[in-house]
């Protein structure tokens, strides 16, 4: 009888020990690729130059399939806003800081997941030789964030993340002088990404 209880004693330990160091919460870090469509409204159109970013995560998990995500994204490219007037480019700084939930699934080494949320997107004009007009301001935009992947697991703290990130938002103006700049129109933009998750 000793013995049993004993044994019940030791397997109830272990138990609560490997629940205690499941992983609960993961960091990641992934390159992106910038893709946005030609946006027109208004007499206006807004083209948008491909360009690399990076995406940063952090992920909390509440059960083994559901999570909460927090992602800050950055990446620098060239805007081109034109009427039938005028043509001005401007160099962009584009800011995203995104809250989503994520459900995930499990097949061994495989874990496909999908998520959904809210997002605030800053478009900045950086003052340089590639923006014409001093005119242009900061556009704030809010929106909403959705996605999808796979991560492929390379061992129990890192994995590798390939995934979808799509962004629908409100196309900037940067406040240019001249109203006919504004498309009115909401735009998705496209960040594919590949990159290390960490889970601690």
């Amino acid at each position: 009888m000793k013995k049993t209880l004993w044994l019940c004693a030791l397997l109830a330990g272990t138990a609560t020990a490997a629940l205690a160091q499941e992983s609960r919460q993961d960091v990641s870090l992934s390159a992106t690729g910038i893709f946005a469509p030609q946006v027109n409204g208004n007499g206006a159109q807004l083209n948008t130059d491909k360009a690399l970013g990076a995406l940063a995560s952090y992920r909390y998990m509440l059960t083994p399939r559901s999570a909460l995500e927090v992602n800050y994204g950055f990446a620098q490219y060239t805007d081109h806003l034109r009427n039938s007037r005028a043509l001005f480019d401007i160099h962009t700084r584009q800011q995203e800081v995104s809250l989503g939930y994520v459900y995930s699934r499990n097949y061994r080494r495989l874990n496909p997941f999908l998520e959904g949320g809210i997002a605030g997107v800053l478009f900045s004009p950086i003052k340089d030789f590639d923006t014409q007009t001093l005119d242009a301001k900061r556009s704030t935009s809010l929106g909403g964030m959705f996605g999808g992947g796979i991560a492929y697991e390379l061992s129990p703290s890192f994995d590798l993340r390939l995934q979808y990130h799509g962004l629908v938002v409100k196309a900037p103006s940067f406040g240019v002088q001249d109203a006919n700049f504004n498309t009115g129109r909401y735009e998705l933009i496209s960040t594919p990404g590949i990159g290390i998750a960490y889970h601690f």
